[in-house]
């Protein structure tokens, strides 16, 4: 066996580009999204973690610059993986914390140079604003937040996917059954942060 030097062995390994998102539901169950001025859709509050930064608290920190809010960070609900595709070139780590559900009186403090609204939806409209790589996001985190028990989400990478296929495996409908997978969209395809 060979002996690697610490710092070589570590800087040969994979890097990846990490996320946090936080659901954050009322008390109708209805999901609290964000609409960023950079993009066509809407998104979970939620955004980049920072290298030196626990995920949890990258997660509290977004939703403290996105919604003026100050929220505990549950259960990790959600881990969901993309392997690198078009311009994006390492793979993408999601992850999704319960943040609660707010009584619907609190008034957000949205950054205007980077929100235009933030607004709760039902879960079938929620899915329906996010971008189709996202949305099985929205019935994942409820389910893990039921059962309390984190899901695994992952995309398959780009080579081993039919012509029209996300690589996601089918969402699961309220009732159990399988509904269609959704197709990769501008989640994974859009420069800087909007692919988050």
């Amino acid at each position: 066996m060979t002996w690697t030097e610490p710092a070589v062995w570590y800087a040969n390994l994979p890097a990846f580009h990490a996320s946090t998102g936080a659901l954050i539901t009322n008390p109708a169950g209805d999901v609290l999204l964000v609409k960023p001025r950079y993009r066509d859709y809407w998104a979970f509050p939620g955004g980049g973690i920072e290298a030196d930064e626990h995920p949890h608290d990258g997660c509290a920190r977004e939703v403290r610059e996105e919604l003026g809010l100050t929220l505990p960070v549950g259960d990790l609900l959600v881990v969901d993986w993309a392997p690198p595709e078009g311009p994006r070139l390492r793979a993408l780590i999601h992850l999704t914390f319960d943040c609660g559900t707010l009584t619907g009186t609190e008034r957000f403090e949205l950054p205007d140079d980077e929100l235009t609204d933030a607004a709760f939806f039902p879960p079938d409209e929620a899915e329906r604003r996010l971008p189709t790589a996202v949305a099985p996001r929205v019935s994942a985190a409820l389910r893990a937040r039921t059962r309390r028990t984190a899901i695994y989400l992952p995309t398959a990478p780009p080579a081993h996917r039919r012509p029209g296929e996300s690589g996601r495996p089918p969402a699961a409908t309220q009732d159990g059954s399988a509904r269609a997978s959704p197709t990769v969209g501008d989640e994974l395809s859009g420069p800087g942060p909007s692919h988050l």
